[in-house]
């Protein structure tokens, strides 16, 4: 995952942070039950870690840089289990979580077909009934200048529903309200 230095400086502030904690959680689990044991796929610097922390009774990690994984649990091991993987080929046993979910990552996974990895092990390591959700930009000029020289690869709004149920998910609900960020959960049955 290549992220270039404005882009590291942004997602590692405490003002990304606080946009996390009191805009983008909110909305991306607007009605989303995460149950007991969530599973959140790419923390990167560990906004999203951080908010979710205080909500969940337990939370584990899987983060793909290895140093991140390791400030990662430095910071936040006593309240999170911290693990250096990658969401494409989880270290992860099957039917283990209540929910999974993913933040303003999916556009880094540098392939359609690593993404669409991903999206099967979610489904994978997911207990029947159990929700993956999360959030993501789309492609536009913006998103894209604020990537210079990172991996980006937006999922594109449109096969998003298509693709999760061809990794097994049902109850697909995909949201674009305003073209800049698009949100999705779905149900393993």
């Amino acid at each position: 995952m290549a992220m270039n230095w404005y882009h590291r400086r942004l997602c590692s502030s405490e003002k990304w942070a606080k946009l996390v904690e009191e805009e983008l959680l909110p909305w991306s689990l607007e009605g989303v039950e995460l149950g007991d044991h969530v599973l959140e796929i790419g923390p990167g610097y560990g906004a999203n870690l951080r908010a979710l922390v205080d909500r969940v009774p337990s939370l584990t990690a899987l983060e793909i840089d290895e140093r991140m994984a390791r400030d990662l649990e430095r910071g936040h091991g006593a309240r999170a289990k911290v693990i250096h993987g990658d969401g494409a080929a989880m270290p992860l046993p099957d039917d283990e979580f209540s929910s999974v979910v993913c933040f303003t990552m999916l556009h880094h996974v540098p392939t359609a077909a690593q993404q669409d990895r991903l999206f099967a092990e979610a489904f994978r390591v997911l207990r029947p009934g159990g929700v993956f959700a999360g959030s993501d930009g789309v492609h536009r000029l913006v998103f894209r200048l604020i990537h210079v020289g990172d991996t980006y690869n937006p999922v594109p709004h449109e096969s998003l529903p298509r693709r999760l149920a061809a990794a097994g998910f049902e109850q697909i609900e995909v949201a674009n309200p305003d073209g800049r960020q698009q949100r999705w959960r779905a149900v393993k049955p």
